[in-house]
């Protein structure tokens, strides 16, 4: 039962909090950031308000009264005329204070009127305290002085007080400094915070627009925080590689019609030259079936390297490997596909996370292509520069310096019986490890593979 109570206690708490609390993540940052404002300026509120401003209050206000304690005491002291004028020409002169004296007088109430600030109390406590005769203190008489009446036996002594002698300064000034400081400290917050969300906003309407299939271009990167410029680059990297992806796709698409076209066309010709009536032996159409064999074998070729494009390594989960059994590995494949392996070299520490398939696979076309040349391959590996890089040389023709661009595009080299699609699967393989592809010449006369990958 009580589990279930917190069950409902907590789906009403989220309920209420959703109703509440701003949706938009600009006004809850703000929220975060103006919470704790105004809590610290709370705090330094009342640790003026309540300490320090009381504390110089209090002793403002018993200054005074201690001056006009002694006052009294001396007119207690001396009765007569004389003296108590000589009395309070000394204490108006000495003590700052407007004194005058009403003999037989009478107070028209007692009571005082307040103000804010804990100036009033504090006075009024001290008068209680130290004065012993009844007293009325009057803050509305003159904005600049304070008037304090007291009742002696033989008359009214009244007491004009310096107003900037009790009052420590306007609390209204505190206050409006308090609250100018929050609305100003509040008011740059939001604008930087707002820069921050503008980033985020940016970044939403990017992915949307491109989830509906619109090319809205690279994002934005030089506004926003460390994280959100670093969110824009990783989108803007993310998309390019999805356009990329694309296009080689659409590429591929278009070019599977063409290339199967030329063998079925074949295969449609053998078939419209077989006879159709009479008897006919199997040796008389041995060329045509081999020649239909051998053009189904091609398209069966043509069909696994679209599929093996296709297909791609995502699923494949990164391990750690050794790098040197790596190539081991795949110089032993390459020899027994009939391609010359002359030398494999490679640190015997050096380790790499990679996807074990997707990587076989890319050294696996790079030594056909060789092959298919009629070349020899040297394997080789090292670190340099916070990246692994593996070098796969050849002794063959080589590719132009103006044609090495043009080589990773899918079919851009199919004339030799491959399908063109060898380099495209190479380099979007070494791409989604984070790396690069690099074709540069090779000390053996031929051409030099470098790929380059995180380490």
């Amino acid at each position: 039962m009580s589990c279930r109570w917190c069950g409902w206690l907590g789906r009403l708490r989220q309920r209420w909090t959703r109703r509440v609390l701003p949706r938009s993540m600009l006004w809850r940052s703000l929220l975060i950031v103006l919470f704790p404002l105004l809590v610290t300026q709370g705090i330094a509120l009342e640790l003026y308000y309540g300490n320090y401003l009381r504390v110089v209050s209090r002793r403002l206000s018993d200054g005074v009264v201690g001056d006009i304690t002694y006052t009294i005491a001396l007119f207690e002291r001396y009765q007569s005329r004389q003296d108590r004028a000589w009395l309070l020409r000394v204490a108006r002169e000495r003590t700052q204070l407007g004194i005058v004296w009403h003999p037989s007088g009478h107070l028209p109430k007692t009571g005082s009127s307040h103000v804010t600030g804990p100036m009033d109390e504090d006075l009024e406590r001290a008068v209680q305290l130290r004065i012993g005769f009844p007293y009325r203190i009057d803050w509305g008489v003159d904005e600049h002085t304070v008037q304090i009446l007291i009742q002696l036996p033989d008359g009214v002594l009244e007491i004009g007080a310096p107003r900037k002698r009790l009052d420590v300064g306007q609390i209204w000034l505190f206050v409006f400094w308090v609250i100018g400081g929050t609305v100003l400290l509040f008011g740059i917050a939001a604008v930087f915070v707002r820069n921050q969300v503008r980033g985020i906003r940016r970044l939403a309407r990017g992915a949307e627009q491109f989830g509906l299939g619109r090319d809205v271009g690279p994002i934005r990167t030089e506004e926003g925080s460390l994280e959100v410029r670093k969110a824009a680059v990783a989108f803007n990297r993310m998309q390019e590689r999805i356009s990329r992806f694309v296009r080689q796709r659409t590429a591929v698409l278009a070019g599977v019609s063409h290339d199967l076209r030329t063998p079925l066309t074949r295969m449609r010709l053998s078939l419209a030259m077989l006879p159709r009536e009479g008897e006919w032996s199997a040796e008389n159409l041995a060329d045509d079936v081999r020649d239909m064999e051998a053009d189904v074998a091609e398209m069966e070729r043509m069909i696994e390297s679209y599929l093996s494009f296709a297909r791609g390594e995502g699923a494949e989960v990164p391990t750690v490997v050794e790098v040197s059994a790596l190539l081991e590995e795949a110089a032993v494949a390459a020899s027994r596909a009939g391609g010359r392996v002359m030398d494999v070299s490679c640190p015997m520490d050096l380790m790499l996370e990679v996807r074990v398939d997707a990587m076989r696979r890319v050294l696996a076309n790079l030594a056909e292509n060789a092959r298919r040349h009629g070349a020899s391959i040297w394997l080789s590996a090292g670190h340099k520069r916070r990246s692994v890089r593996i070098i796969v040389d050849d002794n063959g023709p080589g590719i132009p310096v103006g044609e090495r661009d043009s080589v990773f595009r899918a079919f851009a080299r199919g004339e030799d019986g491959g399908t063109g699609l060898g380099l495209t699967i190479v380099r979007d393989i070494i791409r989604a490890h984070g790396g690069d592809v690099r074709l540069e010449d090779s000390p053996q006369g031929g051409l030099r593979v470098c790929l380059i990958l995180p380490g």
